[in-house]
């Protein structure tokens, strides 16, 4: 019989949240119940009131305590369709209800058994009987019904901004959700002018007038998820962090053919995206080809640059003066969704990316994750597009080796006399094409820069190398922002 009760009660808070659905809230209903009959009513309502304590607990209750004259509910039974947070659950408390009854779990927030039991506490001196669990299915269908609803409207409101080109494509939303220790929000910008409507995504976190901002430019064939353990170290220094995703790459849009892939194209884009964000007092960290692009920045707006963190880069052979190395041995390239699979099996088998410490490398979310931007070789012709590019020779791309050394000759002559800033250079573990050899002649064309700091064999950036580099450039950078 209470059994069927609780279902009858419970469907009615069920409706009390259909209609917080309907007008835009988060679809959370509540009703109290008293001698048998419903007394208050309470829905979602944060937005509408602009009002963080507007839950349909907090609402419910209200109504009661002022139906009743009196803001103990001795006598009530609190019915709501989701599991109570801390907030409501305190209030709950307060009021003295002998029983609460809940439908769905809630995993992040809830304070009734999923993060916490604030009703179990035995300091406390009242104790609420809590029950959960009450038509759970029901409830919690209608939350994800809602929430699928809203990121479909999330999904066409972004496609209305930045429509996607016909010679494009772009990895579904779907394959980024839920990234291990990637929880940032995405930002996008399609309007620069050598975009041409291609749409480019980006990190951005942290305060916008911060002391420091971190420029991350990641390599062939990762993306911004690279930097994912650097990020909350720099944060927690007080600094700014941007990471763009190159065109081609993560959740950047993809260009279906191999000829948009020029180098210059891709600093011209980097160079765009840096004027219209206006940043100061930058710190460039670049990683394999990011870097190599990124070197081109600080010549073209110098006023904007205070240091250089070069992860395994350098200048390329026909830029520069390193000599051609065989092609035994080589690390195959990486083109394909396939070779990615390999590549990220690689990474798990030896750990030479981000390891968790003492583990054998990249858990299996992790190398996932790298996989994410690539669904099929359509995808791919970054991939493509780079990996013809060899690093420890001539440059094979667009122009001949010549001509691009030519090219490069500016910007060599900048960071050789020029740069004022200060530059620190890693090597470690075997990138492919950027080895030690070819970042040790890129630290030397650099004015004032530090020996190269190879790092022993083994894993390149796990987890604790990550940050224990981040904080090691937190403080070396320190004297160029102050």
């Amino acid at each position: 019989m209470t059994a069927d009760l609780d279902a009858h009660w419970m469907r009615l808070a069920l409706a009390e949240a259909q209609a917080a659905a309907q007008a835009g809230e988060v679809p959370v209903g509540a009703v109290v119940v008293h001698a048998g009959q419903v007394i208050a009513t309470g829905r979602n309502a944060p937005l509408q009131g602009h009002d963080p304590t507007a839950h349909a607990e907090i609402l419910a209750l209200r109504a009661a305590a002022q139906r009743l004259g009196n803001y103990r509910l001795e006598d009530c039974t609190l019915y709501v369709t989701l599991e109570p947070c801390a907030m409501c659950s305190g209030a709950l408390l307060h009021a003295r209800l002998p029983r609460v009854v809940f439908g769905a779990p809630e995993p992040k927030t809830g304070a009734a058994g999923s993060v916490l039991d604030l009703f179990a506490l035995p300091q406390l001196n009242h104790h609420t009987q809590v029950q959960g669990g009450v038509l759970a299915e029901d409830c919690g269908r209608l939350l994800s019904s809602f929430f699928r609803q809203r990121r479909q409207q999330q999904r066409a409101q972004a496609l209305a901004r930045h429509p996607l080109r016909d010679d494009a494509l772009r990895t579904p939303e779907a394959r980024f959700a839920d990234l291990p220790g990637y929880p940032w929000a995405p930002h996008y910008v399609s309007d620069l002018p050598s975009l041409d409507g291609l749409r480019l995504h980006y990190l951005d976190e942290g305060p916008r007038d911060a002391p420091r901002t971190w420029l991350c430019l990641h390599g062939h064939p990762s993306w911004s998820y690279l930097f994912r353990h650097m990020l909350p170290v720099w944060l927690a220094a007080g600094d700014r962090v941007l990471a763009p995703d190159l065109i081609g790459f993560g959740r950047s849009d993809k260009p279906k053919k191999e000829a948009p892939h020029r180098p210059d194209w891709h600093r011209q884009v980097l160079q765009e995206w840096l004027e219209r964000l206006d940043l100061e007092r930058v710190v460039l960290v670049g990683e394999g080809w990011g870097g190599w692009l990124g070197l081109a920045l600080p010549p073209a707006q110098p006023q904007r640059f205070v240091g250089l963190l070069a992860l395994n880069t350098g200048w390329p052979a026909g830029a520069g003066p390193v000599a051609a190395r065989p092609s035994a041995g080589r690390p195959r390239p990486v083109r394909t969704p396939q070779d990615l699979a390999r590549w990220a099996a690689q990474q798990a088998a030896s750990g030479p990316v981000d390891a968790v410490p003492g583990g054998p490398g990249l858990a299996s979310g992790e190398a996932a994750a790298y996989m994410a931007p690539f669904p099929d070789p359509g995808y791919c012709a970054a991939l493509r597009a780079l990996a013809a590019i060899d690093p420890g020779a001539a440059l094979a791309l667009g122009d001949a080796a010549e001509a691009r050394a030519a090219q490069e000759r500016p910007v060599r002559d900048f960071w050789r006399t020029a740069w004022q800033g200060r530059s620190l250079w890693v090597a470690g573990g075997a990138e492919p094409g950027w080895d030690a050899a070819v970042v040790q002649a890129g630290a030397q064309q650099v004015r004032g820069a530090p020996p190269v700091q190879v790092l022993p064999p083994g894993p390149r950036w796990t987890r604790a190398g990550s940050r224990a580099l981040a904080a090691q450039a937190v403080e070396y950078f320190r004297p160029a922002c102050t």
